[in-house]
C-alpha cells in the first residue's frame, strides 16, 4: 500500500513538474512566431511586416535622431551662439563673479534668441509641422521644409562679409563654385555660419571691453601715484564701471545693438 502511495505521488510532482515546463515552451514559441510580449506593456514588438513598415520605422529612427540634436541646433545654428558670447564679454568687462548668475544669462539669451527668431520658428511652423501634422508631406519632405528657414536665416547673416566664410569651406571642401544658395551643402553651411557669428560676436566683445579697460587704467594710474601700489584697482573700477553701465542704461543699449545687429 505504502508503494503504490509513494508511485501515486511521485507520478504527480512528475506531472507538475511537466507542465510549466510545455507551457512555458509552448510561450515561446508563440513568442517566436507572433512576436514578444512585454510585460506590463500593451504593445507587442514583432518584426516589421513588409516594406512600408520597414520605411516607417526608418523615418521615425530619423526624427528621434533630430530630436536627440535639438540642444545642438539650438546653440549653433540660431542667434543663441552670438548672444552668449556677448553676453558673457558684458559680465567680464563689468567684473563682475557672481552677479548675474549663468543661469540667469543663459535665460537671458534664450528668450532674446526666441524672440528674434520667431519669424523663423513660426514658418518652420506653418510650412513643415503643420503639412507634416495633416499627412500632406513625409519626413523627408518635413525635414527639407524645416531646414529652409533656418539655412535662409544663416545666409543673411553672412551678407556682411559677402559671405566669405562659406567661400572658405567650399574651398576647404574642394566644391566648385555654387551658382545659389541651394547649391550649398548644409554640413558647408553651418560651420561657416558658427565661424561668422563667433568672428561678429569677438569683435562686438572686444568694443564693449574698451570703455570698461579704460576705467581700469585711470583707477590702476591714479592708486599708483598714491602709492597705494597693494590695493587691487578691481576693487576700486568695478563700482565706476557699475555706476557707468547703469548710467548710460547698458541693458537697453546692449540689447537693442544684439537684436539689430541680425539681419531680419
Amino acid at each position: 500500500m505504502k508503494r503504490k502511495v509513494l508511485a501515486l505521488a511521485s507520478l504527480l510532482v512528475l506531472l507538475g513538474a511537466w507542465q510549466p515546463e510545455s507551457a512555458m515552451a509552448q510561450q515561446r514559441v508563440q513568442q517566436t512566431t507572433n512576436g514578444l510580449n512585454l510585460p506590463f506593456v500593451d504593445v507587442q514588438l514583432r518584426p516589421a511586416q513588409g516594406a512600408q513598415e520597414t520605411s516607417l520605422s526608418v523615418q521615425l529612427l530619423v526624427l528621434l535622431t533630430v530630436l536627440t540634436l535639438a540642444p545642438s541646433i539650438l546653440i549653433l545654428m540660431t542667434s543663441f551662439l552670438r548672444l552668449t558670447i556677448v553676453l558673457d564679454f558684458v559680465k567680464r568687462a563689468l567684473g563682475l563673479q557672481q552677479a548675474p548668475p549663468n543661469q540667469v544669462m543663459m535665460g537671458i539669451a534664450l528668450f532674446l534668441t526666441l524672440f528674434i527668431m520667431f519669424p523663423v520658428f513660426s514658418r518652420i511652423y506653418n510650412e513643415a509641422y503643420v503639412p507634416y501634422s495633416e499627412g500632406q508631406i513625409n519626413t523627408t519632405q518635413f525635414l527639407q521644409k524645416a531646414e529652409s528657414p533656418l539655412r535662409l536665416f544663416m545666409f543673411r547673416q553672412m551678407e556682411s562679409n559677402n559671405h566669405e566664410d562659406i567661400k572658405l569651406f567650399m574651398r576647404l571642401s574642394s566644391l566648385a563654385k555654387p551658382a545659389t544658395m541651394a547649391d550649398v551643402p548644409t554640413y558647408v553651411l553651418v560651420p561657416a555660419f558658427i565661424l561668422h557669428e563667433m568672428t561678429v560676436a569677438f569683435k562686438m566683445g572686444i568694443l564693449i571691453f574698451i570703455p570698461f579697460i579704460i576705467i581700469d587704467m585711470v583707477v590702476a594710474s591714479v592708486l599708483m601715484a598714491m602709492g597705494m601700489i597693494m590695493l587691487p584697482p578691481v576693487m576700486i573700477s568695478a563700482p565706476f564701471k557699475l555706476i557707468l553701465f547703469v548710467m548710460i542704461d547698458g541693458w537697453t543699449l546692449l540689447v537693442t545693438g544684439l537684436v539689430r545687429s541680425f539681419n531680419l
